[in-house]
């Protein structure tokens, strides 16, 4: 016999249900709000003059070009790099490591990089890449520093990621003849995709946001580069979001900063539309 529910517990039920959506709207309103901010005050002060040159100080003049392609050269050269080394160490750490001390020592290593500041990042980016290596202040330098922040992202996204593939597809993969890299690379990872992608998401996000460690290693010039300077030892060149920096900070023009920041918006919603198209094309395939 099912028993009634007292009135005292639909009291908590009905609270607990009025707090949840209570959160997730405020939550809603304030993600809507700080948009709708930025969108109001930057999307009037962006022209065709802003997106296709470059800055003068000579003549006063601001433009955002070569912010933009410096954005996405170095946003394409740390995913080229980062995410074929976190997508095979989680496959590593998750489908081939036995010592399973090791394994949480790894997830511990890499959780404890994903919290530590970017401004730390930036520092170690410079005296390593800059410095010790040689690259000098460059695009290059900047996307290896953020290969090194985005790294432990990729591999705790895609080792859960990974997790959730239950073991039987594995075995059935495997009762059927396949070797274990062929199970791996047929049945494990597309039916991790979700996973993967989340993590380049999530990549891009923290590439296309970060200011402090590119101040250290990427540069603050505007000059034009093409692909090959930009994989290139010197060519140094600002980001969007350095671009955002001096703008606002440097030359008090809160109108090209808000623009910037509308543009930013705009690329990456571009961006995480692409990678979750490119991942139901995976599937597909």
């Amino acid at each position: 016999m099912n028993k009634k529910i007292s009135f005292g517990r639909k009291i908590k039920c009905a609270a607990l249900n009025v707090l949840t959506c209570g959160a997730a709207a405020a939550v809603c309103l304030l993600l809507a709000g700080i948009i709708g901010c930025i969108l109001y005050k930057g999307l009037p002060h962006i022209t065709i003059g802003l997106l296709t040159s470059k800055p003068s100080l000579l003549n006063d003049t601001a433009g955002i070009l070569p912010n933009i392609l410096n954005t996405l050269y170095i946003i394409l050269i740390t995913l080229v790099i980062v995410l074929p080394i976190g997508v095979g160490a989680a496959v590593y750490l998750n489908e081939y490591a036995k010592n399973k001390k090791a394994v949480r020592l790894v997830e511990l290593a890499a959780e404890t990089l994903a919290g530590i500041p970017s401004i730390i990042y930036g520092l170690v980016g410079m005296l390593v890449f800059v410095q010790f290596c040689g690259v000098g202040k460059s695009l290059l330098a900047g996307s290896l520093t953020l290969v090194i922040m985005t790294l432990p992202t990729v591999i705790r996204t895609t080792q859960e990621s990974l997790k959730t593939v239950p073991d039987s597809y594995r075995e059935g993969a495997l009762a059927l003849g396949a070797g274990k890299w062929h199970m791996i690379r047929t049945v494990v990872l597309p039916s991790a995709t979700d996973g993967i992608v989340t993590g380049c998401i999530l990549s891009i996000g923290r590439i296309a946001g970060e200011s402090a460690a590119l101040l250290f290693t990427a540069g603050m010039a505007s000059e034009m580069l093409n692909i090959f300077q930009a994989v290139s030892p010197n060519n140094a060149g600002s980001t969007l979001t350095v671009a955002l920096y001096m703008y606002a900070k440097e030359r008090g023009d809160f109108d090209t900063a808000f623009a910037i920041s509308a543009i930013l918006l705009g690329l990456t919603l571009l961006i995480n539309l692409g990678a979750k198209l490119s991942a139901k094309i995976l599937k597909r395939n």
